[in-house]
């Protein structure tokens, strides 16, 4: 099943209204941890970042924000949340990401390649 073809759109102007329907965490108990989930994004972007800019990856970090973040909003609304926002440059590292995960097939996201580093970490995990 290819996730991203289902007919839920996640946009800029729609993000927080999809994000709060699609929250799902139980021990959630104010908003602040809503938006604590939230910037789980930012997170995922440093340590991208870090790796971008000097090869140091912290793998087993960057595989925790994303699979908490997929796990409280759900792995179909996670990817895309996470498509609306991140750019373009921080795909070749999230996608075999998702694919290890099997949060996404190998066939989705066509046109961005897996970052050669990543995979060989995963595959060692």
């Amino acid at each position: 099943m290819n996730i991203l073809s289902e007919k839920i759109e996640v946009t800029e102007e729609n993000y927080l209204i999809v994000a709060a329907k699609h929250y799902n965490n139980p021990q959630c108990s104010s908003t602040d941890e809503f938006y604590a989930d939230l910037d789980r994004i930012k997170y995922i972007k440093r340590i991208i970042n870090r790796y971008l800019e000097t090869g140091e990856l912290s793998d087993r970090l960057l595989l925790n924000h994303i699979i908490v973040f997929c796990n409280v909003f759900g792995i179909e609304i996670g990817v895309k949340m996470m498509a609306v926002k991140l750019d373009y440059k921080y795909w070749s590292v999230i996608k075999p990401i998702l694919v290890f995960l099997k949060y996404i097939e190998p066939t989705d996201l066509i046109g961005i390649d897996m970052d050669r580093k990543i995979i060989k970490v995963l595959r060692e995990i």
